[in-house]
């Protein structure tokens, strides 16, 4: 389709890994491919891509830009020098470029993949026995628990996503983030609802190679202490918002509902 009408077709590559796994596991075609040979046949449709490499470049910090039209990376080259460095580094290190390196390779290995899928198959059960529902069946970067039929006491318009991404981290410490209407729902100039989401959702995201298996059931107990008591969780009302992506830049308050 791209083709038929001449439009370049680029890739955000940041899971390419874990997308290529679900498709060799759910995907009848699929089956006897290895992970590597899906990402090899995914990136081969594809003009260009962009990549974050902190998700499956399995490093610190850092990223890339894979272009195949000469003409249009020597453009963006200019700007390149001109906001982060020398097309040589990009404004990253040596030594995090050399890990960007290996961690593509290292990736798409299947003993990895299937370790993060455990996981997070492992977290879901423990949130499913805590009472919470989830986006099933779930992924492997992250979980996403349903907020909104967990806090039904708290409407849209007071972020159950955000509600429960905060009490989460008082009761525990867990950084979460909000996927719900903070992100994607709107208010008129005194707070009233205009649009909210389709479903006020919390995603928890597993960094890799960081937690194990203790980490994870402490998870487990903090969600489930935290579904025991909902009904003091509070609804939160925004005080302070950029123009643009405010559910980055943000401030609210909890307010009782």
């Amino acid at each position: 389709m791209c083709r038929e009408h001449s439009v370049p077709l680029f890739l955000d590559a940041a899971r390419f890994a874990e997308n290529a796994w679900l498709v060799t596991q759910r995907e009848a075609a699929c089956r006897d491919m290895s992970p590597r040979q899906v990402a090899e046949q995914a990136f081969r449709l594809a003009d260009g891509c962009l990549m974050s490499a902190k998700k499956d470049g399995i490093v610190h910090i850092g990223g890339f830009l894979g272009l195949r039209d000469r003409a249009l990376a020597e453009r963006c080259e200019l700007l390149l020098i001109a906001t982060e460095g020398f097309p040589t580094y990009g404004g990253l290190a040596g030594r995090d470029l050399d890990m960007i390196a290996l961690g593509l390779t290292e990736v798409t290995e299947p003993s990895y993949l299937q370790a993060r899928a455990d996981a997070a198959g492992h977290l879901a059960r423990l949130t499913r026995d805590a009472g919470i529902a989830i986006v099933e069946p779930p992924g492997l970067h992250a979980l996403y628990l349903n907020a909104g039929r967990l806090l039904p006491h708290i409407p849209a318009h007071r972020f159950p996503g955000h509600a429960l991404a905060c009490q989460l981290y008082l009761e525990g410490g867990i950084r979460s983030v909000e996927l719900g209407s903070l992100y994607l729902g709107s208010e008129d100039e005194n707070g009233d609802p205009v649009t909210a989401a389709p479903y006020e959702l919390v995603r928890l995201a597993l960094p890799r190679r960081t937690y194990g298996l203790s980490h994870l059931n402490r998870v487990g107990e903090v969600l489930a202490a935290t579904a025991k008591d909902k009904e003091r969780i509070p609804g939160y009302r925004v005080v302070e918002q950029p123009p643009l992506l405010r559910h980055f830049r943000s401030k609210l308050e909890p307010v009782r509902t």
